[in-house]
């Protein structure tokens, strides 16, 4: 094999590796922070069934889904398993009024616009994003939620795919 197209399979091979890997380090799918408070969705969402909306409320009348005021939390915490360490922590901050700092997971480009509020009035489920929460101790982001991942979405789904429908 000439030095040439041995060249010309090298350039490519890495440019295919480049390329890969880029797509990779874009995507945060996989992304699951440690919380400054651990948080099991499969004992919330999963063993006590309770719904996404109850937590996250604001996602049915907003962009955003927002994680629940410490007070949300309190209306079951305050009597349900107050002993527990991580409880105690969640009782202590609500108590003095000291915000916890969760670690932001799910996340689109800065230069798209996305509401949680058309979606779920179209009917969608949250884990079609979101995945199968009920089912994670630890949440972590189960989609790439890249344009790719959008644009197919919602051309599977019937949904715009004119660049102003999330580029405004």
């Amino acid at each position: 094999m000439s030095r040439k197209v041995l060249g010309l399979i090298y350039t490519v091979a890495f440019l295919i590796l480049g390329y890969s890997v880029f797509m990779w380090a874009w995507s945060n799918k996989g992304y699951a922070p440690t919380q400054p408070i651990p948080f099991s969705h499969k004992i919330h969402a999963g063993d006590n069934h309770i719904p996404c909306l109850y937590c996250h409320s604001s996602a049915e009348y907003s962009k955003h889904a927002t994680v629940p005021a410490m007070n949300v939390c309190m209306n079951c915490h305050s009597v349900v398993a107050v002993d527990k360490p991580n409880i105690i922590k969640l009782t202590e901050a609500y108590n003095t009024g000291k915000p916890i700092e969760w670690e932001r997971i799910h996340s689109v480009p800065d230069h798209a616009f996305f509401s949680h509020q058309w979606h779920i009035r179209k009917g969608f489920d949250c884990a079609e994003c979101h995945g199968p929460v009920e089912t994670m101790d630890k949440v972590y982001q189960f989609r790439k939620l890249n344009m790719g991942d959008c644009v197919q979405c919602h051309r599977d789904n019937g949904g715009p795919t004119d660049c102003n429908a999330c580029h405004q």
